[in-house]
């Protein structure tokens, strides 16, 4: 397979990013809603390890492509950011509706 080119090798990381399902509106969007977060996390949690195994294996020698550790790490801190964005904005608005209560 020849290399890809920026374009394509943008393609094809992000072919590989796990898609969001359309959801309806229903009364059990709370529970939706702590289930894709806890889904995140796990993601998160998963996408750190294998970022570690293959640190790991690059740093003892096994490890042939280093493009793959490189983009398992670029992954797992974009992902991290963004777990961090989400949390840091869930606790601003939470913020804000104890402050409109007050």
């Amino acid at each position: 397979m020849p290399p890809l080119s920026g374009v394509d090798a943008l393609g094809a990381i992000g072919s590989a990013l796990p898609t969001a399902a359309p959801r309806s509106t229903t009364d059990g969007d709370a529970a939706g809603f702590g289930a894709s977060l806890t889904g995140a996390v796990d993601e998160l949690r998963a996408l750190q390890s294998t970022s570690n195994g293959l640190a790991v294996s690059a740093v003892t020698g096994d490890l042939d492509d280093i493009h793959a550790a490189m983009i398992a790490s670029s992954r797992a801190s974009v992902t991290l950011e963004l777990v961090a964005a989400v949390r840091n904005k869930g606790i601003d608005a939470f913020n804000e509706i104890m402050r409109m209560q007050a």
